[in-house]
C-alpha cells in the first residue's frame, strides 16, 4: 500500500490466493498498539529487550511500535470495523486475519495494484547486480510469467517444515532460497526451532491458553514444568502429555471462547470441553514463521542486494525479538512496520533508475522454469524426519546436527530430483534445512531457540548475530563491522 501511495505502480503476485494464504489468514492476531512514552510502550520495549537474550535493539523497536501504531490509525482512518472496548472506545490490539486481509485486498485493487492469484515466483532477474524483476508460473494454465521491474519485495513468510502447524502448509522457505540466489544473506536461521502445543488432531497452535493449563502424563499424574509450557518437550519423549484448561475463570473462558473462537473448533468437532475433559497434546514445529530467522534487511527492509527488499517473516526478526520467538503482537507489528518502509524504500529506489528500468538487460538470479509438477516425496520427507522431531529440532547436538546436515547435502549435490513447477517448493525446503541446520551446528551455546544439550548454557562472551547463505555451499559466519551495522 506504502508503494502505491508512493505513486509507485505495483504489481502482488501470490503463492495461492492474496487474502487467504499464510498464517495470519487462519485466525487472530494479536499486534501491540501503544505511544511512544506511555507506560505500556515501555513495558513493550522492555519486554522484548529483555526476552531477547543480548539480541533486541530497543532503538529499532522502538521504530517498529511507531510504525505499526501509525498504520493501525490509518486502518481505522480507512474504514477497518475495529471493534471497541465496554466504554466505546477502539480497540486495536487484535485483527481477525480474514477479515484484515480482505479489507486490504479490496483497497489494494481500489488504489490500482495488479493481483496476480495463484502464480508463485521461482526465480529472480538481475541486472549488473540489481534486482529487477521476477518470473514464475500460473498453477491454473501453466503459462509462465516474467514482470520488469524497478524493484522486488519479498513478503513470502517464513517457513515451517511442513509440519501441519495452522496456516503454514505453503510456508516452505520460498522466499529465503529466492533471496540467498540473488546474493542476499541471512540472519538469526539457528532460531528456527519454535514450536507450538497443539491437540494431537489439530494443527492449531495458539498458545495462549496453555498458561491455563494443568499438565499430565498418561496416567494422569501432574508434571512439574516450574512456570514453563514448553517443557513438556521432555516429557514428550518419554510418552503421551494431556492438558485440561481447568486454571481459566468462567470469565476467561467466556472471553477466549468470543476471542479466539478458531481454538475451539477442533475441541466442538471431537466433543470434547477443554475446560472440563484432558486431552492429547502435541509440540508442532513453527519454524521461522514463529521463530526469528530470515533474510537480512536494514531498517528500511532493503537487503544486502540492491533492489531487493525483505519483509515480515521473510526477513530476520532479531532486532526485534533477539534470541526467542516473536510469537503474535511482536512478529505482527514487525510485519506491519517493516512491510510499509520497504513499499516506501522499493518506489523510491525503482523512480530514482527512471527510464533505465525498462531498458536493462535482466538476466535469471537462479533457479528452474517451467510448469507444476509434483514435488520429490523422498526429499520432502527427509526434510520432515530431521527437522520436525524434539530430540532433532527442538533440541540439537553435535551429532545430530552432523547427521543432518550430512543428508541435507548428499540432497542438495543430487540435481535428479530438480525440476520446475513444486520442486521449487522442495528445493527451497531443503535449502532453509540446510542454512538453520548450518547456523545451529556454529552457534556452540544454548540461548533462547537454540537449544544445543551438548551446550546447554548460555556464551556470556556470545551474544552476537550469525550470517547465513550460499547455494552451491551452505556458510555461515559472525557478523562483521559493516553488516553488523546493516543488521542495527
Amino acid at each position: 500500500m506504502s508503494a502505491l501511495e508512493a505513486g509507485a505502480s505495483v504489481m502482488l503476485v501470490e503463492k495461492g490466493y492474496v487474502g487467504t494464504g499464510g498464517a495470519t489468514a487462519s485466525g487472530n492476531t494479536t499486534i501491540i498498539y501503544t505511544a511512544r512514552g506511555t507506560a505500556e510502550r515501555r513495558m513493550s520495549v522492555e519486554q522484548r529487550v529483555r526476552l531477547g537474550q543480548g539480541l533486541a535493539d530497543p532503538t529499532f523497536i522502538e521504530r517498529v511500535l511507531d510504525r505499526t501504531k501509525e498504520n493501525l490509525d490509518r486502518l481505522a482512518d480507512w474504514g477497518y470495523p475495529f471493534p471497541s472496548y465496554e466504554d466505546g472506545r477502539p480497540y486495536r490490539g487484535m485483527l481477525r486475519g480474514v477479515d484484515y486481509l480482505r479489507f486490504l485486498r479490496q483497497r489494494l485493487i481500489k488504489r490500482g495494484a495488479a493481483l496476480r492469484d495463484q502464480c508463485p515466483a521461482d526465480g529472480l532477474l538481475v541486472s549488473d547486480g540489481i534486482v529487477s524483476g521476477a518470473t514464475g508460473y500460473d498453477r491454473r494454465t501453466g503459462e509462465r510469467w516474467t514482470v520488469r521491474a524497478g524493484a522486488v519485495v519479498i513478503a513470502t513468510g517464513g517457513c515451517a517444515f511442513l509440519s501441519g502447524a495452522l496456516g503454514t502448509n505453503n510456508l516452505t522457505g520460498d522466499g529465503y532460497l529466492l533471496g540467498v540466489e540473488a546474493g542476499a544473506h541471512l540472519s538469526g536461521m539457528e532460531f528456527s526451532a519454535q514450536y507450538g502445543i497443539s491437540p494431537v488432531n489439530s494443527g492449531v497452535t495458539k498458545g495462549v491458553v496453555y498458561f491455563w493449563a494443568t499438565f499430565s502424563d498418561a496416567s494422569g499424574r501432574a508434571l512439574d514444568l516450574a512456570g514453563n509450557r514448553h517443557g513438556i518437550a521432555w516429557h514428550l519423549l518419554d510418552g503421551p502429555v494431556f492438558a485440561i484448561l481447568d486454571k481459566a475463570s468462567p470469565r476467561l473462558r467466556e472471553g477466549f471462547r468470543k476471542g479466539q473462537p478458531n481454538i475451539f473448533v477442533p475441541f466442538d468437532r471431537m466433543g470434547i470441553d477443554p475446560f472440563t475433559q484432558r486431552f492429547e497434546v502435541t509440540m508442532r514445529h513453527e519454524g521461522t514463521v514463529r521463530g526469528t530467522g530470515g533474510v537480512l534487511a536494514d531498517d528500511l527492509g532493503q537487503t544486502t542486494v540492491p533492489g531487493l527488499y525483505a519483509v515480515g517473516d521473510a526477513s530476520s526478526r532479531e532486532r526485534m525479538s533477539g534470541a526467542v520467538s516473536g510469537g503474535g503482537g511482536p512478529n505482527s507489528s514487525f510485519a506491519m512496520a517493516t512491510g510499509s518502509w520497504a513499499g516506501e524504500a522499493a518506489a523510491a529506489f525503482a523512480s530514482a533508475l527512471g527510464a533505465r528500468k525498462h531498458t536493462r538487460t535482466a538476466v535469471p538470479a537462479g533457479g528452474d522454469a517451467g510448469s507444476e509438477r509434483q514435488s520429490p516425496s523422498h526429499v520432502v520427507e527427509a526434510v520432515k524426519e530431521r527437522m520436525q522431531p524434539l530430540d532433532r529440532g527442538f533440541f540439537r547436538d553435535e551429532a545430530s546436527l552432523t547427521e543432518s546436515a550430512a543428508i541435507f547435502e548428499t540432497l542438495w549435490r543430487d540435481r535428479s530430483w530438480r525440476g520446475p513447477g513444486r520442486t521449487r517448493e522442495a528445493e527451497a525446503l531443503l535449502a532453509t534445512a540446510r542454512w538453520a541446520t548450518a547456523a545451529a551446528l556454529a552457534r556452540r551455546e544454548s540461548r533462547g531457540l537454540q537449544r544445543r544439550t551438548d551446550f546447554p548454557d548460555a556464551d556470556p562472551r556470545s551474544p552476537r548475530s550469525l550470517l547465513a547463505g550460499g547455494i552451491g555451499a551452505a556458510w555461515v559466519r559472525e557478523t562483521p563491522g559493516a553488516e553488523r551495522r546493516l543488521a542495527s
